[in-house]
């Protein structure tokens, strides 16, 4: 199973977020390129990136950072917030991401999802970020009104190649992913699916490991604060 430690940027810096809330966030003093050699270090070879100034603006805000890690420590990147056009996804390809997550964009527009992957075949990743079963967008600030599993049954042949689930209720807080709602997820996609929200110990990676068609799972502030420690970590990371 594949660890992606995570890294969220905003104004320039690592920043964690509770359930998604911008006014509610926690600063680091460590950089994003920082960080990343960190995890490079380490031994990781993955990594989740969220440009947080990307989500709100819907522009490429970061990708000169994006490009520095990539370059310098050849970690695979999977890089989300705000692509909500064919130009930034081709940016981030340029620069070197192995995958592009999609999110509001293609839940408001599942013909824009459905062209991208045809477009950019095994780039394109689906995040489907759900608060109590429905899916929300815009940075977490709106409820899209559509349930998790029936978009997912509409979008599910468009030729995705990995789906990153999180439960916004779990992020942030370290009380542990949502399993029963990943396995559902898990159990209907076509194609490998990532945990995200909540990871707080080595127990919930053990855990992960036994549940099927799941690919990996996304460690954010758990690492920050200390409670995972980078070196038992990276000894799941396969």
């Amino acid at each position: 199973m594949k660890i992606f430690p995570a890294i969220d940027i905003k104004d320039k810096k690592c920043v964690r977020l509770i359930k998604g809330d911008f006014d509610n966030k926690t600063e680091y003093e460590t950089s994003p390129v920082e960080q990343a050699l960190k995890y490079k270090d380490h031994g990781f070879k993955n990594l989740h990136i969220v440009d947080l100034d990307g989500a709100l603006t819907g522009e490429t805000i970061n990708l000169e950072i994006i490009q520095e890690i990539v370059g310098k420590f050849d970690l695979k990147v999977e890089i989300g917030g705000g692509i909500r056009n064919f130009e930034s996804i081709q940016k981030y390809i340029d620069v070197g991401a192995e995958k592009v997550i999609l999110g509001s964009a293609a839940i408001q527009d599942k013909n824009f999802l459905k062209k991208s992957c045809d477009k950019f075949p095994n780039k394109i990743a689906l995040g489907l970020d759900s608060k109590n079963e429905y899916l929300s967008v815009s940075g977490w600030k709106e409820n899209s009104n559509k349930l998790t599993l029936d978009y997912l049954k509409e979008v599910n042949d468009y030729g995705v190649s990995r789906l990153i689930y999180t439960d916004i209720n779990r992020d942030g807080m370290k009380q542990s992913p949502n399993f029963e709602e990943t396995l559902k997820v898990a159990e209907l996609s076509n194609c490998p699916v990532i945990i995200s929200g909540g990871v707080s110990s080595m127990e919930d990676i053990k855990k992960a490991k036994t549940l099927k068609n799941i690919e990996g799972i996304i460690v954010g502030k758990a690492i920050y604060d200390g409670d995972i420690k980078l070196e038992e970590l990276v000894k799941e990371d396969a």
